[in-house]
């Protein structure tokens, strides 16, 4: 199976993909956080830069870059959020 979703890019992974948000179709469900980690490095190379530093978030709920598996439904909103620095 697979899902369309919308994903949104937030500081520096807007930054190094030009853009705030893109659909993916035919994103493959169920997925690891890992490969779908792995299918965004594809479409933007860029993002290595945020390697071991960045959390997707799947429907607003964090999900740590692993083994951790996702299904997905069209529609899903897969968000890239780099660190945050702040105090």
């Amino acid at each position: 199976m697979t899902a369309q979703v919308l994903v949104l890019y937030f500081a520096k992974s807007a930054e190094l993909t030009g853009r705030k948000e893109e659909e993916l179709p035919d994103v493959p469900t169920p997925i690891s956080s890992g490969d779908l980690w792995r299918l965004l490095l594809r479409r933007h190379p860029r993002l290595s830069a945020l390697q071991h530093h960045v959390v997707l978030a799947v429907r607003q709920q964090y999900v740590a870059v692993g083994d951790q598996v996702v299904t997905l439904a069209d529609g899903d909103e897969v968000a890239v959020v780099p660190p945050l620095s702040g105090g």
